[in-house]
């Protein structure tokens, strides 16, 4: 009886943790058919070009897929492809004091993405994604730049990682 009842244990604690395979502990819900993706480079096209956005973002979003997903990284024609650009990268004045002055900058990073999924087109998506951050205008930005990307990157790459593959 101890027997039946170890086996009968191992095979539902194995049913559980595998289940169809459509559904991981990350919120990930991707059909167990898709076994790849592939993310390319995301250029700065934005009027104010940052020289190392492209790669760190396009890096946080491979990391991303990497670290929650199991799908292979491929460079080109994955089941699921994600493309696009950093369509707008500025920093405006806001929170105008009455002197005239800002007592706050807002950078914003803004990435537009094309999400290809070849096992079902119903899925496929193009839009932008936009995050920004306040800091303090007496400042300087360079100082606080690269904490400040760092930052947008998690967002954007949290925002197009649930609607890619989250489906909530």
């Amino acid at each position: 009886m101890r027997k039946v009842f170890k086996i009968l244990s191992i095979i539902l604690i194995t049913i559980l943790f595998n289940g169809c395979g459509f559904y991981s502990f990350t919120g990930a819900s991707i059909s167990p058919d898709v076994k790849s993706i592939s993310i390319i480079q995301f250029p700065n096209n934005a009027s104010l070009v940052q020289p190392t956005l492209s790669q760190t973002f396009t890096l946080a979003l491979r990391d991303k897929f990497a670290a929650q997903t199991n799908l292979n990284l491929l460079k080109t024609n994955g089941d699921l492809n994600i493309e696009g650009e950093i369509s707008d990268y500025s920093i405006q004045a806001v929170a105008v004091q009455a002197n005239q002055l800002a007592a706050l900058n807002r950078l914003t990073i803004t990435v537009k993405v094309k999400f290809t999924n070849n096992k079902d087109n119903k899925q496929d998506f193009e839009t932008s994604f936009s995050r920004y951050r306040e800091y303090d205008s007496q400042q300087n930005l360079s100082s606080l730049e690269s904490k400040l990307i760092e930052e947008i990157n998690k967002e954007l790459v949290d925002d197009i990682f649930n609607k890619a593959v989250v489906n909530w």
